[in-house]
């Protein structure tokens, strides 16, 4: 390899790694620098002459003209019969400048230069990967899917850099293919031995909020903030809003006409249900609108124990609830405040319909009950365990679970 091959080839892995020309011809100098104080243990006398526009590379080894006899360093000094080969005017004292040609070094210098300058010019690239994500952490990000794997994907930049979005940071419902186009939020960057690993997430709540600012023109410019995003990752979601504009509603801005500003939102999540409420400082008023759909009654708060008993009427309780218990564990986390739900009147209540444990019970089990006649959680308790075995194809085990949940309701 010669010396314009040498640097014809790095001036394309320059262009590929988007490394700035000025960048490139600076290590080019150093790495040369560096080889040539190797062999002569100096470079003080060597001038390298680096043209930034045509990429062209020269390097002068300036030597002094001394008496044959007192001729000591080659590397800076010429006899003064070999200079006057050069030029007959030429005289003792005098420095005579010659152009070195890359191939002159050897082969295997000029593979050991190669190697260096692919190692500075990778280490160049990590510290440039590690920096523009560093400060992009928190933002969203689009990539082409590349591989996947069991435990994460590996994703490509549109200058080719490899993120990764771990299988922990992915909604459940999640799939995606090769060539696959993604989005998600930056959301950490980790260095693991030398290299820069960026890891992005479709789970984290800033990536809802990063969503809600390119969907909604309010909350991009600031006119809504968002106050709090608490998730359970392609389920439910619950967005606390407020406006400092009276004429602006939060909610309404958020959800768009019809909906239309909310479902591009959902369709990213994966249909994950978004609450959104208005933001307040009234605790109470807070928990309520926290426990949407489900109307409370009242709402009953210990300060100290940061509990709140809300009480509802029976029909509300499995829409505070939840299904898998979503919609009360957001509620919590929201407002900061551990909700216990009651059921109004519920001392008074002489009997309670089973469709009242969907919350508690799987539908086939209470579907099994109802095919035997029993419609009420009186009904049940009134039979034996045994009598309910026989009757029923539920388990003995499933039935004694049955009956503790409908007991606790009557104690």
């Amino acid at each position: 390899m010669n010396g314009l091959n040498l640097i014809e080839s790095f001036q394309d892995f320059k262009e590929f790694k988007n490394i700035d020309r000025v960048t490139m011809m600076s290590i080019l100098e150093d790495v040369f620098r560096g080889m040539l104080k190797k062999k002569y243990g100096t470079d003080e006398h060597i001038d390298i002459i680096l043209n930034v526009e045509k990429g062209d590379l020269e390097i002068w080894m300036n030597r002094e003209i001394v008496r044959d006899e007192e001729l000591e360093d080659e590397g800076t000094q010429i006899a003064y019969s070999e200079a006057v080969k050069i030029e007959p005017d030429f005289e003792i004292g005098e420095e005579v400048s010659e152009k070195v040609e890359i191939d002159d070094f050897g082969r295997r210098n000029i593979l050991a230069l190669r190697q260096n300058l692919i190692s500075r010019v990778l280490e160049l690239e990590k510290d440039n990967v590690y920096k523009k994500y560093k400060e992009r952490i928190g933002e969203i990000m689009t990539g082409e899917v590349y591989q996947i794997w069991k435990k994460e994907i590996l994703i490509l930049d549109d200058e080719g850099n490899e993120l990764i979005l771990p299988k922990s940071e992915q909604i459940p419902s999640d799939f995606f293919k090769k060539g696959d186009s993604i989005r998600a939020v930056v959301y950490k960057v980790d260095l693991r031995n030398g290299t820069p690993v960026v890891i992005l997430s479709r789970t984290s709540p800033v990536f809802l909020e990063r969503l809600f600012e390119l969907e909604v023109p309010e909350v991009f410019d600031g006119l809504i903030t968002i106050k709090k995003i608490v998730r359970e990752p392609g389920e439910r979601a619950k967005v606390a809003v407020e406006s400092y504009d009276d004429r602006i509603d939060p909610v309404g801005a958020c959800v768009g006409m019809k909906g239309s500003r909310i479902h591009g939102i959902v369709r990213e999540l994966r249909n994950e249900n978004i609450d959104v409420i208005n933001y307040t400082n009234n605790n109470q008023l807070l928990i309520t609108r926290a426990l949407s759909p489900a109307k409370i009654t009242s709402v009953s708060l210990d300060e100290e124990t940061k509990r709140a008993e809300v009480y509802l009427k029976p029909d509300q309780v499995s829409l505070a609830i939840g299904k898998g218990g979503h919609n009360i564990k957001l509620a919590s986390k929201l407002t900061g405040y551990e909700i216990d739900v009651y059921r109004e009147g519920a001392e008074d209540i002489d009997d309670v319909d089973l469709d009242e444990f969907t919350d508690e019970i799987d539908a086939w089990i209470l579907d099994e009950l109802k095919s035997i006649g029993c419609d009420t959680a009186r009904s049940v308790l009134d039979l034996s365990v045994e009598d309910l075995v026989k009757r029923t194809d539920l388990e003995e085990e499933t039935i004694n679970e049955v009956v503790r949940i409908l007991k606790s309701e009557f104690e």
